[in-house]
């Protein structure tokens, strides 16, 4: 069953008279609850693709449809609470807030929505990701891939259906990157969430259920079924 998908998609920027394609008229579909690697050399579009697809930047042209409806017919705060409900976002760099323990971090997005946070849930994802006795430290007392595990609790808080994740093993030493990817595998798996991931680490891409490789912000090739 489909979640999600582009259609005709483009982002350009305009330098001068000239135009500069980031990505140029991608369709593809992905499917709930799969493991979706995107890849491709720096400049490729890969980034410019998540960050479409999730809402954190608006196309030049074509369309993101999730749940029947366009991203982009949503007013801004409209947008901003769907992406705080429905979408999950780890980065390469942690984001996390230096004044805030592991716990009060993880809670950010719930706070923000103004909703009871679910402890059944969150409770489960603490010890999906192994990091209960990391709860009550502040980030600069963490390692980089205890850090990257508290950015993929709280992004797991509000129950999203798609994790975006961005380079999320980038900032990581390769034992801290296997387990990071490990862990995002299982969250996959067991909760069931639908994960996109962007990576320029084949050794990565290869663990997903399916890679698209971008090339000059085109689909190059497409390990799936689902292309539009």
């Amino acid at each position: 069953m489909e979640i999600i998908r582009s259609e005709s998609l483009s982002k350009v920027y305009r330098t001068g008279e000239n135009k500069v394609y980031a990505l140029n008229n991608v369709s593809l579909s992905i499917e709930q609850g799969s493991f979706t690697a995107i890849t491709g050399p720096s400049g490729s579009g890969k980034s410019t693709l998540l960050h479409l697809l999730s809402g954190l930047d608006h196309p030049t042209d074509g369309k993101v449809i999730y749940q029947d409806a366009d991203l982009y017919k949503y007013k801004d705060n409209q947008l901003a609470v769907l992406r705080r409900r429905r979408f999950g976002f780890v980065f390469q760099s942690y984001n996390l807030v230096r004044e805030l323990t592991g716990w009060e971090n993880i809670l950010l997005p719930v706070m923000l929505d103004n909703r009871k946070a679910d402890e059944e849930h969150l409770n489960r994802i603490i010890d999906l990701l192994g990091i209960r006795d990391r709860l009550s430290h502040l980030p600069g007392a963490m390692s980089g891939g205890q850090q990257q595990r508290i950015s993929i609790a709280r992004a797991l808080a509000n129950k999203p259906a798609i994790l975006f994740a961005d380079e999320p093993t980038g900032n990581l030493d390769g034992k801290s990157g296997r387990e990071v990817l490990t862990l995002l595998r299982q969250v996959n798996r067991e909760l069931g969430i639908t994960l996109v991931l962007v990576t320029h680490d084949l050794n990565v891409a290869e663990q997903a259920d399916r890679i698209i490789q971008l090339e000059d912000g085109k689909i190059a090739r497409d390990s799936g079924v689902m292309q539009a």
